[in-house]
């Protein structure tokens, strides 16, 4: 009888232990989850996916607007496949030394009502120069 009891404390603890884990899992992925879209994607989803999304694409050559009296910048991010798809970001942030225009970028952040994408982060792709120097450094 007492082998019985303590089988059953067993699968109780396990349950428990079980369901914890699987409470933690599901709020770490549904409070976490971004949306990651291109430019013509963003534009046409419905504005709640856009609360929380990481855009990527192409900064525009034209109207890159370095912030004044604080880091950040504001400039057009375009498809990287459809350059007439742009929206306007607003970065405050420091800037990465590779960001400039024709740069591939990945920007973090939300659609604002007043109609600009508000990014708290922003990514440049590393241009492929490095890697070619990388490459040469290892053989």
């Amino acid at each position: 009888m007492a082998r019985k009891k303590n089988t059953s404390i067993y699968i109780v603890a396990l349950l428990l232990f079980l369901g914890g884990v699987g409470y933690l899992a599901y709020s770490g992925i549904t409070e976490n989850s971004v949306y990651f879209l291109n430019v013509a994607e963003a534009k046409a989803a419905t504005p709640d996916r856009l609360n929380a999304a990481r855009l990527f694409g192409t900064v525009a050559g034209a109207g890159i607007e370095k912030h004044s009296g604080a880091p950040g910048v504001t400039f057009q991010l375009e498809d990287k496949d459809n350059a007439s798809q742009t929206i306007l970001v607003r970065y405050t942030g420091i800037v990465p030394d590779t960001f400039k225009a024709g740069a591939e970028v990945i920007v973090e952040g939300g659609m604002r009502p007043e109609g600009h994408f508000a990014a708290k982060t922003l990514m440049t792709k590393c241009p492929s120069k490095y890697q070619k120097e990388n490459r040469e450094k290892n053989t």
